[in-house]
């Protein structure tokens, strides 16, 4: 669906139940991102179901997996998510630990904000991020996202970022 250089961004399916499995369940996932309680592989097909699959029909948009071009090996997630209690879509993305420091997350995430800019035309783009989470801070700042508050996010502070102010 997408590319760069290194990577090809597809759609998820089914058959990445094991992947999901794998990046849901990695210490640094569950420290910045959250427990999603993804502790099984059924567990897992039903997360892609229901919210990963199922964002491409009802928003036109999702978060994609992250395959590297060369070996055609799953290896992270980068794209769109649409929260209820954001007025945006936000960008988001997760690497299995072994594919961490590569300029994977920003060379995906570049190709997810040009896409959404331009071939989807919305605007402004969000992102969320826990308060020490200081990688994806970077990340999303050299993405052209700019803080603008601190937001209470189920109980926890974290912060909100934006390619425009609101």
């Amino acid at each position: 669906m997408m590319q760069t250089e290194r990577l090809l961004l597809r759609e998820f399916t089914i058959d990445d139940a094991g992947f999901i499995h794998e990046l849901m369940n990695s210490p640094l996932y569950i420290k910045n991102i959250g427990d999603r309680n993804i502790h099984s592989l059924g567990a897992a097909e039903a997360f892609l179901t229901d919210k990963l699959i199922r964002s491409y029909t009802v928003n036109g948009y999702g978060l994609y997996a992250v395959v590297l071009r060369e070996t055609q090996e799953v290896i992270g997630m980068s794209g769109l998510v649409r929260r209820e209690n954001l007025p945006s879509a936000d960008i988001g993305f997760g690497f299995l630990p072994g594919f961490m420091g590569q300029g994977y997350a920003y060379e995906s995430a570049q190709r997810v904000m040009a896409y959404a800019k331009n071939e989807l035309q919305l605007s402004p783009i969000l992102a969320i991020t826990s308060l020490d989470n200081e990688r994806s801070i970077r990340l999303l700042r050299k993405l052209g996202l700019h803080h603008q508050r601190v937001i209470d996010w189920e109980g926890e502070d974290i912060y909100l970022l934006s390619t425009q102010p609101f």
